[in-house]
């Protein structure tokens, strides 16, 4: 039977509407691919290509002042040097205006590791939509691995988590210029931006000398690999609404060989409690008919299994990240930024 949003009882009317007016689930792909050259072909096929323009056209309106002002904040652009590679990347920095110093969010915008840029309208709102909570917003612009984000070159990981750590450690040693406590920045991140919030904050808790982020708040995490899973009840009975994950094209283009291994730096659905052991406090935000919702609800109780000081938030009638469509649910963006503001103050009190 195919899936009818109007008669879904557990979605917002809003989003009923919204997804009944949407022609095909994003991210949905048919079949699978055999390799990673593969993928990168599925994506720039010239219907992926019409697609990935008509998706731009709906997320430009996005960002719209009414809703989200730029009245009050600052917004600049920096390129940095990530290592080891030597390749340069953007971040994306929105704060309030004047010359506080400011706790800060150091996020990593989704897109399955694969595609979209932290400077899509969609994030650029959403960045305001945190600073207006009194912070400071660094946006990470990784390169992704099958699409360009304002880093032309796309490239597997570990390149995308490489990037993610490189911008963190900038923000740190420059924590002065920016106006930022560098004992308060806290990693956070939606979807495939999840996966990386985690694996950052696993890097930089297992690198000797690395700086540590004060908290994670990582939305609807994308950290599997494999969809499906039977364990994971939710990508089953929420596959399609919003987003289409069953199949392998992401898994490809980011990391087959890292999904074989077992690698949680690049799937965190594989991290042991000793993987997660030194994480500083840590949200997982997930949302009801999401997909990927168990997913994040597991790696919260493997948190709690390892004796981090964690919480799961589970944002009923929502799809996945819904806060990244703060024009048709303002409300949903708005008290989630709120929550992750109040998160970092909690993992503050936790450090003191």
């Amino acid at each position: 039977m195919t899936y009818d949003p109007t008669t879904d009882d557990r979605l917002d009317a809003r989003n009923r509407a919204f997804l009944a007016g949407l022609e095909a689930p994003l991210l949905a792909r048919e079949g699978n691919v055999a390799s990673r050259e593969e993928a990168l072909a599925a994506y720039t096929t010239p219907e992926a290509l019409a697609a990935e323009a008509a998706m731009a056209e709906l997320v430009a309106a996005l960002d719209n002042e009414d809703i989200v002002p730029s009245a009050g904040l600052k917004f600049e652009t920096v390129s940095v040097t990530s290592e080891p590679d030597g390749n340069s990347i953007k971040l994306q920095i929105i704060r309030p205006d004047g010359d506080a110093i400011l706790p800060c969010v150091y996020y990593i915008h989704g897109g399955g590791m694969a595609v979209l840029s932290a400077f899509d309208a969609n994030y650029r709102a959403w960045g305001k939509t945190i600073a207006h909570q009194g912070l400071c917003v660094v946006m990470v612009d990784f390169r992704n691995s099958l699409r360009p984000s304002s880093a032309p070159e796309v490239a597997p990981y570990p390149a995308g988590l490489n990037d993610c750590v490189s911008g963190f450690k900038w923000v740190v040693q420059n924590a002065a210029r920016l106006g930022v406590d560098p004992d308060q920045i806290m990693v956070a991140g939606e979807s495939g931006g999840g996966n990386l919030s985690i694996a950052t904050t696993m890097r930089l808790t297992t690198e000797v000398g690395a700086p540590r982020p004060v908290g994670l708040y990582a939305l609807c995490p994308f950290i599997l690999g494999s969809w499906p899973a039977a364990s994971c009840p939710s990508s089953s009975e929420n596959e399609g609404i919003l987003i289409g994950v069953a199949n392998n094209h992401l898994t490809m283009g980011y990391g087959i060989e890292a999904l074989v291994a077992e690698d949680p730096m690049a799937w965190p659905g594989f991290a042991r409690e000793e993987d997660v052991a030194a994480f500083p406090p840590t949200m997982v935000n997930v949302n009801e008919c999401d997909p990927l919702r168990d997913e994040g609800i597991a790696f919260y109780r493997l948190l709690q299994r390892a004796g981090v000081l964690s919480q799961c938030r589970q944002t009923m009638g929502t799809v996945h990240a819904n806060e990244l469509l703060g024009i048709f649910m303002p409300d949903i963006a708005r008290s989630t930024a709120r929550d992750m503001a109040g998160w970092l103050q909690e993992c503050l009190l936790a450090a003191s």
